[in-house]
């Protein structure tokens, strides 16, 4: 099983991170498990032009700041 997710506000990082958790399941019980953890790349840091999670880039909290006031 696969799990693709996005963490924001967790205040230990000015990006999102985006995590994913592999595991492996045998009998009903929890046998492997591995992960990745990676800072979420912005428009400007992303080298193929795509965001990292979803079809939409985030909003920094810098930029959603400005918006407000």
């Amino acid at each position: 099983m696969i799990v693709h997710s996005r963490f924001s506000g967790h205040g230990l990082s000015s990006h999102s991170w985006i995590v994913v958790d592999i595991v492996r399941i045998a009998d009903g019980v929890l046998t492997e498990h591995w992960d990745v953890l990676q800072d979420e790349a912005t428009r400007e840091e992303s080298q193929s032009g795509a965001p990292m999670f979803g079809t939409t880039f985030p909003v920094s909290s810098l930029k959603r700041a400005q918006s407000t006031s």
